[in-house]
């Protein structure tokens, strides 16, 4: 499962890594194309990821908010990888998280995007300012005894979550 994408890199790996390993598998990729139109256009979504090869990766043009009321996130079980990379507030990637944690097959893992710093980002616009606070929540999953949490601080930071 990956929730946001810039132009589909996570997604399109992770699919081409399903379709090389030939054990099948789908990416369920959930982005609402707030960003711009890049998403919004099914038949141009399925030709950007078919010039790579990847024919399983399943859009949802929406919210995980949207996504979780779907007979689609009814359906899933068992999620090897769940990659955050959307709204980079400290409390959407708590509502990405917990929407999928108990869906995780037990050794998946939970990868978080641009958990190295706090940034601000006008990536939707100067009127709408917010700030990348990714890291504040990752830093309070460190401290559940539950999970390990592993940072990788390189340029914007990754960060690996898994139950213990």
């Amino acid at each position: 499962v990956v929730i946001g994408s810039w132009r589909g890199f996570v997604p399109l790996i992770l699919a081409k890594a399903l379709k090389d390993n030939l054990e099948g598998g789908k990416v369920t990729f959930v982005d609402p194309s707030l960003v711009d139109n890049f998403w919004k256009d099914p038949g141009a979504i399925d030709e950007h990821f078919q010039q790579y090869g990847v024919d399983n990766i399943e859009h949802y043009l929406m919210t995980t908010q949207e996504f979780v009321t779907t007979e689609a996130y009814k359906a899933i079980s068992d999620v090897g990888i769940l990659f955050v990379d959307g709204y980079h507030s400290r409390e959407q990637a708590e509502i990405d998280f917990e929407a999928f944690d108990a869906l995780l097959s037990p050794n998946g893992v939970a990868l978080f995007h641009d958990t190295a710093r706090i940034d601000k980002s006008t990536i939707y616009g100067k009127n709408r300012t917010y700030e990348h606070r990714v890291k504040d929540y990752v830093e309070e999953l460190g401290n559940r005894q539950d999970l390990e949490v592993f940072n990788l601080p390189f340029d914007r930071g990754v960060t690996l979550v898994r139950r213990r």
